[in-house]
């Protein structure tokens, strides 16, 4: 069985602040763990679907190393 109610903010907040101490921290420990699970599957997401380098760009760069490294060396 599922209820749905719809209520302000206002009410929803007056709601939260009549909560017992103990409840209050119950209330807030929640919600900070559903934010934490969602910024750690935002950076997940991020980098499982961010952009990879090519065959091509990951040799420039390593020929890039290598030129620095040459030119440090000879001063």
């Amino acid at each position: 069985m599922q209820v749905q109610v719809d209520i302000s903010f206002d009410q929803l907040l007056r709601a939260v602040k009549t909560l017992p101490a103990g409840q209050l921290k119950q209330l807030k420990a929640e919600i900070e763990k559903e934010g934490r699970e969602k910024s750690q599957n935002n950076l997940e997401s991020l980098l499982l679907n961010g952009p990879t380098a090519t065959e091509d760009e990951l040799q420039t760069i390593e020929n890039n190393r290598k030129a620095i490294n040459q030119w440090r060396k000879k001063l």
